[in-house]
């Protein structure tokens, strides 16, 4: 099983109807099969996410965060690990806001190298 803990992620894709940007940082921690990630930049002030991290590596969570418009936003996600070369994580997700849209998108986040 993939470990999350104290991994930083940083977005590398969004499609155009999502809020996080290559200026949006999520740090994550892990308990056991619970994820939980606090995520800021760009557009997004505060946000917090909360999952289980599957068998195979995958993630299912929820998140919410407060925008620069101070709007609270929210939705569901589902993330597909790929294991880059030199050993970083890449996350493969697909999302869909719960709140005021119900719209749909796609996105990529990949792990910070560490110095």
């Amino acid at each position: 099983m993939i470990n999350y803990n104290d991994k930083t992620f940083v977005s590398i894709a969004n499609t155009e109807n999502g809020e996080v940007s290559s200026k949006t940082i999520f740090d994550y921690k892990q308990e056991g099969i619970i994820l939980s990630a606090t995520y800021g930049g760009g557009d997004i002030v505060k946000g917090t996410l909360i999952g289980v991290v599957q068998n195979d590596g995958c993630l299912s969570f929820r998140y919410n965060h407060v925008n620069t418009r101070n709007e609270i936003r929210g939705g569901q996600c589902y993330s597909t690990p790929e294991i880059l070369p030199d050993g970083r994580i890449r996350l493969h997700e697909k999302w869909k806001w719960l709140d005021r849209e119900l719209t749909e998108g796609k996105s990529t986040i990949e792990e910070v190298k560490r110095a």
